[in-house]
């Protein structure tokens, strides 16, 4: 049986009355209607935030501008220029890159970037590749794939 629109209706318990304040003694929230005796909170209306004069919270940690995103990925990065100490078609894959102790973690890839000179074919296999890195590759002879 499907839930119709119309008949929604929240759960039984979870709605009350709203507490009718400063309607007399006999209510148990009447007088001061719950605010206590004089003072500023009392009688008028306290901005959210206000500390009673002290430096508030917001105004005595220091500024954090900008944003981060949680969720952008991070590379474990790798310049050309280091692949060309490695044997001729060596096969390149972050495992091996690992076990050859060149990257120490993954995270959450591998990049390969276009910086220094590749003389050696080799494929080279990777996340993501700069558009030089992949350029020099593959004028070397080598392959590229994306993992």
């Amino acid at each position: 049986m499907a839930l119709k629109l119309h008949e929604l209706k929240p759960a039984p318990g979870s709605v009350h009355r709203a507490k009718r304040k400063g309607r007399g003694i006999g209510s148990g929230n009447g007088k001061t209607a719950g605010r206590g005796n004089k003072g500023q909170k009392a009688h008028g209306q306290v901005r959210l935030g206000f500390e009673g004069g002290q430096t508030p919270l917001y105004r005595r940690l220091p500024l954090r501008k900008g944003f981060k995103n949680r969720f952008r990925k991070e590379f474990a990065i790798i310049n050309i220029g280091q692949l060309n100490d490695l044997p001729e078609n060596t096969e390149i894959t972050p495992d091996f890159l690992i076990s050859e102790r060149i990257i120490k973690d993954m995270k959450d890839g591998l990049k390969i970037l276009g910086d220094g000179d590749l003389t050696k074919p080799l494929v080279v296999r990777a996340h993501r590749f700069s558009k030089s890195a992949e350029e020099k590759i593959k004028t070397a002879g080598g392959t590229v794939e994306v993992i």
